[in-house]
């Protein structure tokens, strides 16, 4: 993974926030296996996500 993935993958991907230090959650793509990461806010609130790489759309 390259620096610009990396730091990427460290943001929420429904938000968009610096994910680093918090409760957050980092797990694979169901559908291509990119990792997601998610703040607590949006996993709290069962915010959508979408997949940057595939465009699969989760809870």
């Amino acid at each position: 993974m390259s620096q610009s993935e990396e730091e990427a993958a460290q943001q929420c991907v429904s938000c968009g926030i610096q994910v680093a230090g918090m409760n957050a959650a980092r797990f694979k793509c169901p559908e291509c296996g990119t990792n997601i990461s998610r703040c607590a806010k949006c996993r709290k609130q069962s915010n959508l996500y979408e997949c940057p790489d595939c465009g699969f759309r989760g809870p």
